[in-house]
C-alpha cells in the first residue's frame, strides 16, 4: 500500500491560501508560516501530519499528494475543511 509524508497549511479561504503561497514563492518557511496561520492542529507542528496511507486524507488532499510532484508546494486545495497548501515530502508507491 501507497504511503506518504505530507505537512499542509489549512485558511479558510482561496485568498488566504493565495497570500500565503506568494510568501513561501519568496522564500518563506513553510513550518512558520503554518503555526501562524494553519488552521489545522497540524500547524503547532509547523504544518507536519506525518506519514499516512493512500485513501487516509479526504479525495482532493489525497490526490494532491499521491500524484503531484514532491517537494513542490501545491494548492490552493479546496476541500470540507477550507483551502490547503499541500507539500508532499516524500512517498513510497
Amino acid at each position: 500500500m501507497a504511503t506518504a509524508c505530507a505537512r499542509h497549511i489549512l485558511v479558510k479561504t482561496r485568498e488566504q491560501a493565495e497570500v500565503i503561497k506568494k510568501k513561501l514563492a519568496v522564500g518563506g518557511d513553510f513550518a512558520k508560516l503554518a503555526k501562524q496561520h494553519s488552521l489545522c492542529p497540524s500547524g503547532k507542528k509547523g504544518g507536519d501530519l506525518g506519514e499516512f496511507r493512500r485513501g487516509a486524507m479526504v479525495k482532493p488532499f489525497d490526490n494532491v499528494v499521491f500524484t503531484k510532484p514532491i517537494l513542490t508546494v501545491h494548492g490552493p486545495v479546496k476541500t470540507k475543511f477550507g483551502f490547503h497548501l499541500i507539500e508532499t515530502i516524500y512517498r513510497n508507491d
